[in-house]
Parts: C-alpha cells; structure tokens; sequence
C-alpha cells in the first residue's frame, strides 16, 4: 500500500503496489492475483491503511477474488462508526476465516459485529524464539552499564502515554537513583507530516522541567530486529503506558514479555490478557502515582524481577513464529475448504455424509467445568455436577490434551489450567502405596488410598506425553520425575488396560530416555503380555485380548501397533494390526456408520458387541488406533476408519443426532437406542477434543511425511486409492470399509488358524528390537 502523494523504496519482493485512494489499482491487483493460481489471500486489516471513508476501498479488492480469503484484524472496535461497521461486515462476510490475537477480539467479533464463532480464529502475536538473555552484555553494548534501565519502544505518537512515566520519574529516580527510561522509535510518520517533531520536543521539554531530562533518553530512528532484540534485552522493565483501553494487540508488549522482561502496562485489552495472573503489573491509566510506584518496587526488587522475568520467558513459548505458523497453516488449509488429503478406498467416498471440513477446536465447555482444584467429573446437561466430585481419570486425560494441543499447533490451553490438572496429579499420588488415588469428592478429600489400575495407567500415560511436549521445562521434568516413580508399579497390575494406557506413555517416553533401562525392560514386558493374550484367543476363533469386548477397547491394538513401529518388532505390530481390523469390522454398522461397541456387551463371552450403550470414549480410542495404524500401515482403511470414528461425533451415528457441540466444543454422554444423554460430561469432552485435534493433526501432516497416502498406499483390485474431497448426498450403498481387508481368521475354511505374523499386514520388514 503506498500513500497518495508518497513513493516508497519497496524491497524486490513486492511485486505489485496499490496506491491508497486510486480504485482501479485495487481492482487490478485482485486481477493479477486471480491470475497467479493463488491458494489463498491473507488480509492483513488495519484502520487508516486503506483507501475510502472507514477503508472501504478494500473491499473492490477482496470482492473480486477467485480463492478463499484469511483476515487478519489488528483492531476490533467495541463502538464502531456506521461506515466502520459497514465495511467491517463486507470484509468478515467475504472472508473464510477472520484472526483475532486475543480472546477480547473473539468476544467483540461475536458480539458487536455478529460473526459467526466458526469462523473465527485466535492466534497470538508472535514472537522471535530466542534464548533467555542477561541484562549486563546489551547494556555495556549501549553505554548503560549500572543503569537500571526502564524502556517503551515502538512509533512515537501521544496515544502511547509517555508522558505519565515522564511524570513519574521523579519519584524513580528518587527511588533508584540510577533509573533511565529509554524510549525508541521515531515518530509516526502521520504525525510528522502533520505536525512535525513538535510532539517529541513537548516530552523533551516536559523531563528538562522536571529535572529528570538526564535520566531520559529518546532515540529517534527505526531500528532492524537484531538491534531491537539488543534494546529489549538491555531493559529491567518494560512499560507500555498506553492511555486508550481498546487496543487489541501490542506487538512491543508481545517482544518483550516473549523475551522475559518484568512488565508494568496499563490495563488495555491486551495487557489485560497476556499478563493476567500475576505474569505482569497492570496500573490504572494516566496515573503517574501508580506507574512510579510500580516500576519503583520492580526495580528495587531483585527476587521479584528475576521471577516475573522468567515466569514470562515460560509462558510465552506458545507464542514463538514457528507456533503461530503452524496456527495460520491450519486457518489457511481450513479456508481452502479442503484440509490436505486423506486417501479413502473409492467405494467409501459415498459413505461420508458430510463436507471433509474437519471442526475446529473449541475449549469453551471444557474451561466451564473446571475450578481451582480441576477438572470435574460430571455435568447435568452442560453445567458442571459438583456432588461427584473430582477423578485423577479425567484430569490425567486434560493433562494429556494440554500436552497435545501444545504438540500439534493448535491454540494451547491457559497455562493455569494445565498447572492446576498437574497439581491434582500430583496430590493423587500416594508414595506409600506407590498408586495414584482416583476419586475425590467436591470437599477435597480423597475418597479411596488407591485408585483403579486402569486410572494409574491412564495416568502414567499422561504423565509422559506431558514429559515429551509440553512447553514448560519446569513442567516437563516434573512429569518425567513422576512417571519414573509410578510406571514400574504397572508390572504387577492384571488390567491388559493398565498395560496399554502405560506402554503409550512409555512409546512416548523411552525414545527420549535411552538410558532408562527399567522402562525398556517394562516395555518389553508388557508388550508380550498383551501379544501373548491375543494369540491364546485366537485359539477360540476369537482373535482379541479378552473373551469379551469391554471399554476402551480399540486402545490395547494401538498399544500393540505403537510399540511395534517405535521397538521395530513385527511380532507386536502385526497382532496388533490384526486385532484392530476385527475389531473395526465389529464397529462399523450395517449402514455404513461407525457403531461403537455398546456398554450393553460389557461381561458377554465371544458374543457380536450390542449397539448401545454407545460412548464417546470408544469412538476417541478408535481414532487413536486407526491413525497409528495409518503411520505404519499402507492400508486406506485405516484414515477412512478415523474419520468414520469422528463422524459418529457429528451425526453420521445409528440415530443420525449429533454429540458434539461445535460452538462450545461440548459432548454428549453418549446415545441411547431412543436419544442421546444430554449431559455433558468431562470425559465425553475430553474423547471428542482429543479425536478432533489427532484427525486435524493427521490432516495437516499425512501428505508431506513418508506416509502420504496419495502415493504410497498398498493397492489391489479391490481396494482403489483415490484423494478427490469426499462429497455428500451421493447414492452409493453403505458398506463396511474393512470387509475388503484380509479376512478374519475365522472367516478363512480350511486355512487353518494364522498367527499374527501370518496376516499380511506388515508395512515393512521390521527388525525385532533385541
């Protein structure tokens, strides 16, 4: 964009400039964009950068364009003009996904401008990813060695309130004799054409009469980013004194808490939520009172600055260009209508009854049931049931969707959350016994001394996927210390549960731990527990674990499958392949549709499952199987299997009724053979949130890694591999997409029983690890 009037020494990579109020160069830049085969257009929208009354002149551009447009929204008026919030509609209307970088911009785009929750996308300011840094070297490099060194930068103009901390330097300096507040950048350019430097000389003015003009140092020029890291790296504080409330987003406030500084804000919209909970010291506007005395106490205390410094650093992790990347892959795939391709069998495209656009995800349900001790267990519809209290179960498997929103890119969940489900770990442990207490009532007090098997291996499981990815070091090695104390108590557990919910944790743990040779050990013991189990049932024409099919089923092949592909053992990844597939046969309904095993089954000895009680649980356990069995495994059925598995959230079920909730992320308990149970409770929550973000993971990766089924897929004459985007409405007949597979043993006369290694499932000779 270039300013009427105004010539500007673009870099080469600009190729085409459109000048502010001149029409026809909008309209020829969507021509030329139209023409280059663009996938998407990223609008970055700020008020006062385009052309016409409120920037209208945009809209000529965005209305001709032939692909899928992204906005991004640096200000979200909470009282817009008739024409901003004219042309504000015309840009949401015409865009597929709208950015915000802050909750409060959801909330206004929600409520002022009334754009639809699904199309809305919170994805924070970035920062660069650098190491945490010293004061001593930046300052020596500037001349402010045994300074302590207070800093605003950014574009100078009187919005930004540098006046109250001039005011306020008396009473630092008074304080800390050696204070100097530095403030960098030159003067915005609409106000120099306007009015000069005029401005600049008032603040100047202001410090030499209040006798601090020594401890005040203005430095007028643009800096490049290596010079400014050196800047915000020299600073004790950081102060943004900014006087108007409605400002969405701060890029100088992002740089600096991402770089661990101690931060005094006044409390615009973005201050507000980044440094909530004590991450930072908010002071009322225009204060100087409050903002000396803020800064004062910051400076004069050691302890306190070094701790918010580093607490910053921590928590903004999150933040780093190469997160906010992956958020703006995810958006610009999303908007395309058509996430990269998952290859179905070409007799299943008919069978999915609805768009391929996978939902986003949504936390607000879940963010509703908990409180300052976690997770609750149930809900009566959608509001949280405090009379049964609190189980290790669920928040084991909040921990562990903490640890995977963070892994796979997607928004993460408040960093207070996941401290307070690690906290209810912790407590849950018994070191005496050597167990994980379950079951807590809403009063605080344990209910039991030991919880279930199943319940510690879940939690172990969560405890090392929390181990491997979760953002915070400190966060990190406290859950490697606790697994390392529960894991080895799995040994002498019966549940087949138990062991699997531990060897996923330990499939996530010992690639990290070579040297544990206790967890390779366990690893290797429960492994063969659970082959040897599966090949002693197929002495009963019933090739599973157990002589009944139970909970969480699909959960002990991917153990299996798991294992198998991370220890390189044939032996283990072909049983384990073998048993899913029985078991998908079992679980896809004679319509087409996903039909989990039902709680009705529960105890029934080598009997075809019962369709109800169907739970969210099996179908969350489904997604996890049919994926690991996709990254190792060349079959189509299996990302066909995941996404049957997620449709049954979304109404392709035996009842055709929907569980999940999109706009708050919500999920029924289940479906009865007449309706669905209406309450929505933790861990029907959790299943859908921890399917949804591994199907959206898989999506985003399946065509750019080894596994890209577009071209690497086993074929044969009956199993054809297509990628076209599945559509809805068609007329094919339902089928079970597994039927085509290799048959069950049973199903093979005169064959003879085939052992697991006999299945021809195998992705690649594997060798077995020792």
């Amino acid at each position: 964009m270039t300013d009427a009037g105004s010539t500007y020494a673009y870099p080469k990579q600009v190729a085409v400039t459109v000048t502010d109020d001149c029409i026809a160069e909008y309209q020829q830049a969507a021509a030329t964009l139209n023409a280059a085969s663009i996938d998407v257009v990223c609008l970055q929208h700020e008020y006062g950068i385009f052309g016409g009354d409120a920037g209208r002149h945009i809209v000529e551009l965005l209305s001709r364009l032939e692909m899928p447009l992204v906005t991004t929204l640096h200000t979200v008026l909470m009282e817009p003009s008739p024409s901003q919030r004219d042309v504000m509609r015309r840009i949401t209307d015409l865009s597929a996904r709208v950015v915000v970088m802050s909750e409060k911009g959801r909330m206004l785009l929600q409520s002022v401008h009334q754009v639809p929750s699904r199309k809305i996308e919170v994805i924070a300011h970035g920062i660069p990813d650098v190491p945490f840094r010293d004061t001593h070297e930046a300052k020596a490099k500037f001349g402010f060695s045994g300074k302590s060194v207070i800093l605003t930068f950014g574009l100078l103009s009187p919005s930004k309130g540098i006046e109250t901390v001039i005011d306020a330097m008396p009473a630092i300096v008074a304080a800390c004799p050696e204070a100097v507040y530095i403030v960098l950048g030159a003067t915005h350019p609409n106000l120099v054409r306007s009015a000069g430097e005029s401005y600049r000389e008032s603040l100047t003015e202001r410090a030499e009469k209040l006798g601090v003009a020594d401890h005040v140092v203005f430095f007028n020029q643009f800096v490049d980013q290596p010079t400014l890291l050196d800047y915000i790296a020299m600073c004790d504080v950081y102060v943004t004194p900014y006087l108007n409330e409605a400002q969405m987003t701060s890029g100088t406030l992002a740089y600096s808490f991402g770089l661990g500084k101690a931060v005094v804000s006044t409390p615009y919209w973005h201050a507000q939520e980044l440094l909530k909970d004590g991450r930072g010291v908010i002071v009322p506007f225009s204060n100087r009172v409050a903002i000396g005395s803020a800064i004062s106490a910051v400076l004069t205390d050691a302890p306190r600055r070094d701790a918010m410094r580093q607490r910053a650093y921590a928590d903004s992790r999150s933040m780093t260009w190469a997160q906010t990347a992956k958020r703006y892959l995810s958006a610009f795939e999303t908007a395309r209508g058509r996430p990269r391709p998952m290859a179905l069998p070409a007799r299943h495209v008919a069978a999915r009854r609805r768009n391929d656009i996978v939902p986003e995800v949504i936390t607000s349900h879940l963010l509703a049931m908990c409180d300052s001790t976690g997770l609750l267990q149930h809900a009566v519809h959608t509001v949280a049931d405090r009379s049964h209290g609190y189980c290790v179960d669920d928040n084991a498997r909040a921990l562990l969707l903490s640890s995977t929103l963070t892994h796979t890119g997607e928004a993460p969940l408040p960093d207070a959350l996941t401290a307070s489900f690690a906290a209810f770990v912790q407590h849950a442990w018994n070191p005496d016994a050597r167990r994980f207490r379950n079951f807590m009532s809403y009063e605080r007090r344990w209910l039991e001394p030991v919880g279930s098997e199943d319940s510690h291996g879940r939690t172990v499981w969560a405890l090392a996927e929390c181990a491997r990815h979760d953002a915070q070091p400190s966060l990190r090695a406290w859950a490697t210390s606790l697994f390392k104390a529960s894991a080895p108590t799995v040994e002498s557990f019966t549940s087949p549960r138990a062991w699997a919910f531990a060897l996923l944790g330990l499939d996530a743990y010992c690639p990290l731990h070579a040297e544990d040779h206790v967890a390779r050990r366990l690893r290797r013991v429960l492994a063969d527990r659970l082959l040897a189990m599966v090949c002693d049932k197929q002495a009963e024409h019933w090739p599973w674990f157990e002589r009944s099919l139970a909970y969480d089923n699909a959960r002990l092949p991917q153990a299996l499958i798991q294992t198998g592909a991370t220890m390189r053992n044939p032996l283990y990844l072909d049983a384990g392949l073998a048993a899913l597939r029985w078991l998908m046969m079992r679980q896809t309904a004679p319509n087409g549709c996903f039909r989990p095993v039902g709680s009705d089954s529960f105890g029934k000895t080598n009997l075809h499952p019962e369709p109800f009680d169907q739970q969210p649980l099996e179908a969350a356990a489904t997604i996890s199987a049919c994926l690991a069995a996709a990254r190792v495994n060349g079959r189509s059925e299996w990302p066909a299997g995941a996404i049957l598995a997620l449709d049954w959230f979304l109404g392709d079920n035996d009842l055709h009724t929907a569980l999940a909730d999109l706009e708050t992320g919500g999920c029924a308990d289940g479906l009865h053979p007449d309706r669905r149970n209406e309450n929505q409770g933790a861990e029907s929550v959790l299943s859908y949130l921890l399917g949804l973000v591994e199907v959206r993971a898989f999506q985003r990766t399946s065509t750019n890694d080894c596994h890209s089924f577009a071209s690497k897929n086993v074929r044969s004459s009956s199993d054809r591999i297509i990628t076209a985007p599945v559509t809805a409405g068609s007329n094919v007949a339902p089928l079970n997409i597994f039927e085509s597979a290799e048959p069950a043993p049973e199903a093979r006369p005169g064959k003879g029983r085939r052992t697991p290694l006999q299945t021809g499932d195998r992705a690649a000779r594997l060798q077995p690890d020792g």
